[in-house]
């Protein structure tokens, strides 16, 4: 999620744990401990390293279920010994150190990026999708509840900022589980009942969802508003460059990328090299992760390169076409 969000989640977390005279102090921790885990992003930055090692080594050691609370004990242990209010209340402040990092990993795992939840083990990172990376509808009642403490002390107000943020999660579960629901349906009827599939939001709302099921030659593209639709959602079928794909299968960076995508990629040819893009976030024909990996030697062969972001222009802003889409069906 971004970076308000977790800031937000993370000084609710600690303000709800602690004393009422600590209240305030208990929301700037908090609000630290939530940022903490996404401070990966800074080493990583300063590592010569290329686009896709970043975008696969990032939300991995700093947000493993098995490290953090080994960090929150160590801070906590830290704090103890130099500041006056930890000693005065060391198990609460225990606690909300711990929720306010742990609950970092489990929001960041309801987005469909990717999350590695288990390392150093290595399955394949979780990725929910049920929330978009920014939701206004989930930070709002945080973010107010901090306010609201940071004036009067209040813990009821983070714990209904808590409960209010946590239905939206259960809430933004149940539309997609719906979503899939439909989709399965769908999808069967087109043949693909046992296809690879994923349904995630589209920005900024969970009223308007994107799905995504992969073919033999490519993949369907199609969206279920929850307000407007009722006819079956329409798929649109696009193609990718199976061949090429097939040639690089074994490269390093595309075994990587299969590994944290799941193999939700779109390879296509431009100017020799081949790029594949991330299918998971965006939508055709704008996709915010792409990455040149390969390309062609005059004999027609793919060779193996460093891989590199790729960029071309965008379509224009879609925005507008999400809420009109919303309230409309085709």
């Amino acid at each position: 999620m971004d970076s308000l969000s977790q800031l937000v989640l993370g000084a609710a977390c600690t303000a709800a744990c602690v004393p009422a005279a600590h209240r305030r102090a208990g929301l700037l921790v908090g609000a630290a401990m939530g940022t903490l885990p996404d401070l990966d992003i800074i080493p990583l930055s300063l590592l010569d390293l290329n686009p896709v090692e970043i975008m696969t080594w990032h939300r991995a050691a700093s947000h493993s279920l098995f490290l953090i609370p080994i960090v929150g004990w160590l801070l906590w242990f830290a704090l103890r010994r130099w500041w006056q209010p930890v000693r005065e209340a060391p198990r609460a402040w225990l606690a909300g150190i711990q929720l306010a990092l742990v609950t970092h990993p489990l929001l960041d795992a309801t987005t469909i990026y990717g999350t590695q939840l288990l390392w150093p083990l290595r399955p394949s990172p979780v990725m929910t999708g049920s929330l978009f990376i920014i939701d206004p509808v989930y930070t709002l009642p945080l973010l107010v509840a901090c306010i609201v403490a940071a004036f009067n002390r209040s813990r009821r107000a983070v714990v209904i900022g808590l409960a209010l943020s946590t239905a939206y999660i259960g809430w933004s579960l149940a539309a997609q589980a719906h979503v899939h629901r439909i989709a399965e349906r769908d999808l069967a009827s087109l043949g693909l009942s046992d296809a690879p599939r994923f349904a995630t939001p589209t920005p900024f709302n969970t009223l308007l969802w994107r799905v995504v099921a992969l073919t033999p030659g490519g993949y369907v593209e199609g969206y279920r508003s929850l307000v407007a639709d009722q006819k079956p959602i329409q798929f649109r079928a696009y193609t990718n460059d199976t061949a090429a794909f097939a040639a690089v299968t074994d490269f390093p960076a595309v075994r990587e990328l299969r590994w944290f995508n799941r193999g939700f990629m779109k390879s296509e040819q431009r100017d020799g090299r081949l790029i594949l893009s991330d299918l998971r976030m965006g939508s055709e024909p704008d996709y915010s992760f792409r990455f040149a990996i390969a390309e062609k030697t005059p004999a027609g062969a793919w060779t193996p390169i460093t891989p590199a972001a790729a960029e071309w222009p965008s379509a224009t802003n879609r925005l507008t076409g999400i809420w009109t889409r919303l309230w409309n069906e085709p």
